[in-house]
């Protein structure tokens, strides 16, 4: 696991999801890749159409047909080259030396999973362009990778600023509880005070295991602030971290089954909705 991979699309969080990747090869000290993938169902391989015209088709139909749709991917592949221009060039201002941009035609998450074994920390925007004017709307892309990819992933909101705090939703689970040691031990978040906030605790057993958590950042060097809050999670949350001004959230992701989250809700979801200024950092 070795490289920074931002996912970058034109969409509105573009300019953020490279600094923020940028941000993040830096204090790791980690290559930073740049990856667009073309969506295989909106700009298809060159199609035959000689099966579909009929007996009766004419040949300069044929023909435009075939024109048309080698244009219409030729204008894709430029533009998408052209944002991984634009990417490269912002993350060198940003001080990165030799960012590498990769343009793939196929599907985001099998093309992310094809790459798994190389990302250390994956940088996406909350959105895809369809998801720009949408509102609190999460991307069906977005949903997919979390839910696919066991790689941190970082969700950016539309505009970057280096976070100054971080803070820990933590609920006792084992996924909150490697994070906690992941943060401890990662150069990403060195010199940054750690809030661990918890939510709705009756429960001795996680009490000790937050004393844990503020332990084990302690020993390593974090300022930390620990804090028990009571409310419905996402908005108890959501209001810390406004409260707070905290940089960025660091939580689980998806921790129940697909069929309670139908049921219920789930909170992950609700977080990524809520990601306007601050981004979103989500551990498998």
């Amino acid at each position: 696991m070795t490289n920074v991979v931002a996912c970058i699309d034109g969409s509105n969080t573009t300019p953020a999801v490279c600094d923020y990747a940028a941000w993040a090869s830096q204090r790791l000290n980690a290559p930073l890749k740049f990856l667009h993938v073309l969506n295989k169902s909106e700009f298809p391989t060159p199609i035959d159409f000689t099966g579909s015209i009929g007996l009766g088709g004419k040949e300069a139909l044929l023909k435009e047909l075939t024109e048309l749709d080698e244009k219409r991917g030729k204008l894709a592949l430029e533009h998408g080259s052209l944002m991984l221009d634009f990417a490269k060039a912002r993350a060198k201002n940003f001080g990165v030396t030799d960012p590498i941009c990769r343009q793939r035609h196929g599907d985001l998450v099998d093309t992310l999973i094809e790459m798994e074994s190389d990302i250390r920390l994956l940088v996406i925007g909350k959105q895809g362009t369809v998801g720009d004017s949408i509102g609190d709307h999460v991307g069906n892309n977005l949903e997919r990778v979390v839910r696919t990819m066991h790689r941190p992933i970082l969700v950016a909101p539309q505009s970057y600023q280096a976070p100054e705090s971080i803070m820990i939703a933590f609920d006792g689970s084992d996924t909150t509880m490697k994070g906690v040691e992941m943060v401890a031990s990662s150069p990403l978040f060195k010199g940054i005070a750690c809030h661990i906030v918890m939510v709705n605790n009756d429960n001795k057993d996680v009490s000790d295991q937050l004393r844990w958590a503020e332990t084990t950042l302690s020993d390593t060097g974090f300022t930390v602030i620990k804090a028990e809050i009571s409310g419905e999670v996402k908005k108890a949350l959501c209001d810390y971290r406004d409260q707070n001004k905290i940089g960025m959230v660091i939580m689980g992701a998806y921790g129940h089954s697909k069929i309670r989250q139908f049921l219920v809700g789930s909170t992950t979801t609700k977080m990524i909705q809520h990601t306007a200024q601050v981004p979103l950092l989500l551990l498998r």
